[in-house]
């Protein structure tokens, strides 16, 4: 026997923090749900807990049968044809093909609790449909959609996105051709506004974020790929050195350093956009302190590139830190784009910038900046001029000649 350390192994395990500094550990494997490991971290009951969840099977904490600790969401009975569920259970299976993993992993959140919410939603249930996933799909309607877009009205960001989740699922269903499908009965539904949702950051709150995190830092580097570059979270957790290229300019005859980078949300799409940028030299400087051995500009505590939530859980810890706590990731990608639009950018220009796909959304941008410029030019239109009522002295009378005039003739 040798007194050398049993090995353990932790792939698959990644720590997450929340904003109030606690960790909490997550079982991930590509294309599956991530798992959450509530055991002490190293015990015996947390590498049983790690075997369960790597088999998808339904842990249960020691001693407490029939008790179950963590339940693991388990593969879908096949259901019957023609219902609401079968259709989503068809949407995952076979729809997944033009967007991300991710992507298809909301949805089918989404549409899993949609699928399990009564039906009715008040009064006593159905006997013969007892969820709004035993109904026919055929018969939805586009008031089905608003009543279960209303059950989450406390939160209208995800109201939008059941809508947005089940728009998706019958526009691909008609495009498949899947018999009963005829029309999408969440098309035209209007978005529930609620504000300008998250908060674009300015110059005092950048300044501030500058102060308490110096050039160098892995903190200072992040807000400067946010601002210099205008990528989305998911897309900073994975930017590196890969994603930098020599162009070769040919009206300087220079070469001359560019972002290339194909974002994630579309990736997978027929498509799909590349976002190309030049490597700007603020952000260059910056890029300059990341070590060598880095392939990603940031990475987390392990010395590996963050996920999107660890990204976005860092991201809320260094804003709190700068006493910044209305502040966020996206918060400067907006302000990025609040600026170009007020500095003249284009629709074209800004869907280049962020890879946006529609006009919509540079839209958005560019009217709230022409507003900003309309209010600015038209400022002293409302002091009052207090001159306006004073008499002016009249000028003095001209005597009139004595040549009369002839009436023209009609």
């Amino acid at each position: 026997m040798t007194d050398e350390p049993v090995k353990i192994d932790l792939k698959g395990v990644v720590k997450d923090t929340d904003r109030h500094g606690n960790d909490r550990y997550y079982f991930r494997a590509p294309g599956r749900k991530k798992v959450r490991l509530r055991e002490p971290t190293g015990s015996d009951e947390f590498l049983e807990e790690l075997r369960c969840a790597r088999a998808e099977v339904t842990y249960v904490r020691p001693g407490t049968l029939p008790e179950i600790c963590r339940r693991l969401p388990k593969p879908s009975e096949p259901a019957k044809k023609g219902t609401l569920l079968w259709l989503c259970q068809e949407y995952y299976r076979r729809g997944g093909t033009e967007i991300t993993q991710d992507t298809m992993a909301r949805r089918r959140a989404i549409l899993e609790r949609v699928c399990e919410l009564p039906h009715p939603l008040e009064g006593d249930p159905d006997p013969q449909y007892p969820t709004k996933g035993s109904l026919p799909f055929a018969g939805m309607k586009r008031s089905h959609v608003k009543e279960i877009r209303d059950t989450r009205l406390d939160a209208l960001g995800a109201a939008n996105n059941i809508v947005k989740a089940i728009s998706a699922m019958f526009e691909w269903a008609k495009d498949t051709e899947i018999p009963g499908v005829d029309s999408n009965p969440a098309r035209g539904i209007r978005r529930l506004k609620s504000g300008d949702g998250w908060h674009p950051w300015d110059v005092s709150e950048i300044v501030q974020y500058e102060k308490r995190h110096p050039l160098g830092t892995a903190a200072r580097r992040a807000l400067s790929i946010f601002m210099f570059t205008g990528l989305r979270l998911s897309d900073v957790a994975i930017f590196g050195r890969q994603h930098i290229t020599l162009v070769y300019n040919e009206e300087t005859e220079q070469w001359e350093k560019w972002i290339r980078i194909k974002p994630g949300k579309t990736s997978r799409n027929k498509d799909a956009v590349l976002v190309e940028l030049p490597l700007l030299p603020e952000l260059e400087a910056e890029l300059e302190h990341t070590p060598s051995d880095q392939m990603t500009f940031l990475v987390n505590e392990y010395g590996r590139p963050f996920s999107e939530n660890g990204l976005g859980n860092k991201m809320r810890q260094w804003c709190d830190q700068a006493e910044l706590p209305h502040c966020s990731a996206h918060g400067i990608r907006k302000a990025g784009a609040t600026i170009a639009a007020e500095n003249g950018a284009t629709h074209e220009q800004l869907k280049a910038i962020y890879g946006w796909t529609t006009y919509q959304q540079p839209d958005h941008y560019i009217k709230k900046a022409r507003r900003r410029k309309v209010a600015r030019a038209a400022k002293y239109l409302l002091v009052i001029d207090r001159k306006e009522n004073k008499i002016v002295p009249l000028s003095e009378g001209v005597e009139r000649g004595g040549t009369k005039m002839a009436k023209k003739s009609n």
